[in-house]
């Protein structure tokens, strides 16, 4: 009974509260909330919350790349790559595990590559016996010792025929100073290849002194440090009419060396003194 008695003050007294809030009075946070509970009362149940679904995520579809227009390579090209490949593999496998089946492994591979080769090697070689042009060793300079003698006469044969009239348009420049033995050692080959060749020495010495055979000597008057020569015996092929200067060489020449060399530098007199230096004797 006291329970009941008391239930009843309890919801007597609520029921005052809500009596004495005026009306004009608008509800603000959590009292309002309160205060809305309390009128809903006990009997009452939300339904449940309705949740939209979730829209399917679809995913663009893929870009399609194009297609090589270009020519193919050969089957043969891709299998020598994936043989390639394949053989660096197997060799890594092989030294980093040098077990023996991996060792093995490598050195079968290795061994099949060698025999394709071995065998584009032979046919090769048989194909260029039937086709001189495509023959290495009858093109330029032969590999044979019989053959590359007579090639050698036969190339200082026509050097010495181009080289027969040089002399008319064209001289040698010898640089030299009078206590050097090599210049001294010097003089009676370029003395030689002179007469042989009827082409014209002039003797320069960057000292004063001479050398035997060269007695009409001219004193360096600059030309030496104009041309950079810093080493002695040099040798410059020098055209008068253009003023036009080429290296020959530094140091002791053979006379088949001088051959070669000025032959080499005679058909290509104006461009190599160009390149080289950009000067001429007209110029200082």
């Amino acid at each position: 009974m006291r329970r009941y008695q008391y239930c009843l003050t309890v919801l007597l007294a609520c029921g005052a509260v809500h009596a004495q809030v005026p009306a004009s009075v608008p509800a603000q946070g959590h009292a309002a909330g309160a205060q809305a509970a309390v009128r809903r009362g006990w009997h009452f149940y939300d339904d449940p919350a309705r949740y939209e679904p979730q829209k399917e995520i679809v995913s663009p579809a893929p870009v399609a790349l194009p297609k090589p227009t270009g020519p193919q390579p050969p089957p043969e090209v891709k299998a020598l790559r994936d043989l390639q490949a394949q053989l660096e593999q197997v060799k890594a496998v092989a030294v980093m595990n040098p077990t023996v089946a991996n060792v093995r492994r490598y050195m079968e591979l290795e061994s099949k590559i060698v025999r394709n080769a071995s065998l584009f090697a032979d046919l090769s070689q048989k194909v260029a016996w039937a086709n001189p042009d495509l023959d290495p060793t009858t093109q330029g300079r032969p590999v044979n010792a019989q053959a590359l003698e007579v090639f050698e006469q036969v190339q200082m044969q026509e050097r010495y025929s181009a080289l027969a009239n040089i002399g008319s348009d064209h001289i040698l420049m010898f640089f030299f100073r009078g206590d050097c033995p090599y210049c001294h050692a010097y003089g009676p080959v370029l003395r030689a290849f002179s007469t042989k060749y009827r082409i014209q020495v002039l003797p320069v010495s960057l000292d004063g002194g001479a050398v035997p055979g060269f007695t009409n000597a001219r004193t360096d008057n600059g030309t030496a440090a104009t041309l950079n020569v810093k080493q002695v015996p040099a040798l410059f092929l020098a055209q008068p009419i253009t003023g036009r200067i080429m290296p020959v060489g530094f140091g002791v020449l053979s006379e088949g060396q001088l051959v070669e060399r000025i032959d080499a530098l005679r058909p290509r007199a104006v461009e190599t003194a160009e390149t080289l230096f950009g000067k001429t004797l007209s110029s200082r």
